[in-house]
This record gives structure tokens, sequence and C-alpha cells, in this order.
């Protein structure tokens, strides 16, 4: 009886150590993903900052610029990409929509991401671009992958609609969590101008024929949370400038946009909150689950091998010494 007891109990130790590993190299990478219909908003401000007057043609300084990120899912898109790149997918129609201290629209740029809904890595399909002009992202971009490592990333720039190191600057603590902290800087870049613009009758192409550029610098920080690949935080010191403007505007040089922009505290907290939960269920997959069972297949590996042991032990010899009748 104890030797069957004691093989069951292997059998269960050998099936625990077989799904520790199993959970961690073969579950996780398939069951981790982005799922195709998620929606977020970020609003992120830059108090004070510099922005041009277009009816006056000057730059003045205002109290706040905000600017609100949507990602939203596009599940029909993901649903017939994936059918021709045989993986799952991931489309995020983005806008940044700029507005003024009025609320009135400054800029507003869209974008249409896709990436493989594991590894964040692109997915290059027909509708990928960024204000209307095709892009081929390489890179990452708004989200790092599951498990970041401490190493640096190629990050894409919507701006310049290329891609650049992004650079890990060690570890470090935002809110009671461990994070990662990384920087890019791009340096002054000639940028096209954007389609949509705050004042009626101005458009691109009359900016273009007027000889003025549109030239953009920033530096751009994350504060990322290793093990969903989230954004805690992130913040950009950034500035716009129109040159060749000294035929139109009375001087060479014009700054469009100055501030350094940051997520709004509401938000923070919020994002905060998701990626928490998030996280469990990531290290669930690889670590709490693996742990726990390569320890539970230890102990019953080691009842087994005891109650094997008990099963070999020689049964006590009977005593065979003659019983004396009473006289």
């Amino acid at each position: 009886m104890r030797r069957r007891a004691s093989l069951v109990l292997l059998a269960l130790a050998v099936f625990c150590a077989a799904m520790a590993p199993t959970l961690r190299w073969y579950a996780f990478p398939r069951l981790a993903k982005i799922p195709p219909n998620q929606y977020q908003e970020t609003v992120l401000e830059a108090r004070p900052a510099t922005l041009l007057n277009y009816s006056t043609l000057k730059a003045e300084k205002v109290d706040r610029i905000t600017i609100i990120q949507t990602l939203k899912g596009n599940v029909e898109e993901s649903r017939r990409i994936e059918r021709d790149a045989g993986r799952d997918v991931v489309v995020w129609d983005a806008l940044a929509h700029i507005t003024g201290p009025d609320g009135a629209m400054v800029s507003q740029i869209p974008e249409r991401y896709i990436f493989d809904a594991h590894t964040q890595d692109p997915v290059h399909a027909t509708g990928e671009m960024v204000d209307g002009d095709p892009v081929r992202r390489d890179g990452i971009e708004f989200k790092w992958p599951f498990l970041t490592e401490k190493r640096d990333y190629r990050y894409f720039d919507a701006q310049t609609r290329t891609s650049a190191p992004i650079h890990y600057k060690g570890t470090r603590t935002f809110r009671g969590t461990e994070v990662y902290y990384f920087e890019q800087t791009i340096p002054w870049t000639q940028v096209p101008m954007p389609k949509t613009m705050p004042v009626k009758g101005i458009t691109p192409k009359l900016l273009a024929d007027s000889g003025l550029t549109r030239w953009y610098t920033t530096k751009r920080m994350f504060w990322i949370e290793p093990v969903t690949g989230a954004p805690l935080n992130g913040e950009e010191i950034h500035k716009e400038e129109l040159r060749n403007a000294g035929a139109l505007m009375g001087q060479d040089t014009l700054t469009v946009f100055e501030g350094h922009v940051k997520m709004r505290e509401d938000y923070i907290e919020s994002v905060g909150e998701m990626v928490s939960s998030n996280r469990l269920m990531v290290l669930l997959l690889v670590s709490y689950l693996p742990r726990s069972l390569t320890l539970l297949a230890l102990l019953l590996l080691g009842l087994a091998l005891w109650l094997e042991a008990r099963s070999r032990r020689p049964a006590p010899e009977a005593d065979t010494t003659p019983v004396t009748p009473p006289v």
C-alpha cells in the first residue's frame, strides 16, 4: 500500500517539475499579450510653455498646453493583418491632440501603429502611418516588451519618422515601484509640417511654398515597470521652431512650441493601478507558479522517497520462544 502511494506521489512530483518550466518558457510567451481591443487615454501638460500665436505670428508665454494622447485598438484591422501575418497582431490607432490654454486646437497628429501582441515588435502592413504619411517602424513605440531588459532599445520618433536608440540609465524607484529609467535625445532635425493647422487657410503647402521649414528637438524620458513593459511615467523637454521665416515674419527663427511636458497627476495614478493588476498576472506565469510548482515537486519527491523507504523496511521477526504451560 505504501509503495503504491509513493508511486502516485512520484508521478505528481514529475508532473509538477515538468509544469514549472512549461509555464515559464512555453505558456508565458503564448499567453502574455496585448489585447486587440485595448483603449487608453493619457493627458500630458506643459506648465508653463511658449506657443506661437498664428494670428499675431509671435511666440507667447502661456500658462498651459495640454496633449491628449489616445490609443484605440482596431480589432477589425488586427484580424485582417493576422490572416496574412500568421501571428497575433495589435493595431493601435493613436491620436495626439494638442490644445492651448483656451482649449482651442493647436495641432493633432494621428498614427497607426501595428505590432506583435506578444513581443511588441513592429509588424509592417498596409496602413502603418504617421499623420497620413506611410512609415516603416524600426523598434518599439509607446510600450516596452514584457520582461524589459536592462539595455538600450530602438525607439520610434513620430516627428522625424525615424528610430534611434533610447538608452537604459539605471534602476530607480517611482512611487514605491522599482522601474527602469530610459532617455532618448533627438537633436535638431527638420520635420514635416502637421497636416492639421490651427488657423483656417494656413496649410502645410502654403508654409512650405513660403520657404518656411519646421525643426524639432526633444529629450524623452520614461520610467518603465519592467515586468509588464508599461510606462509608469513619461516626460519630454520639447522644442519646435519655424526657420527661414525672415521674409514672412520679420525674424529668421520663430519658436512654435517650447515646454517641459509631463503626465498629469491623475493619469499617473490610474496608469499605476492598471499596471499593478497586469503585473500580478505576468508574475504568476513567470515566477510565482513556476517556483511554487518546483517547491511542491521537491516536497512530493521527498514524501515519495520516505514512503518507499518505509515500504522496504523489513517487518519485525515473530517471537518463537515456546510458552511453558503452568503446572
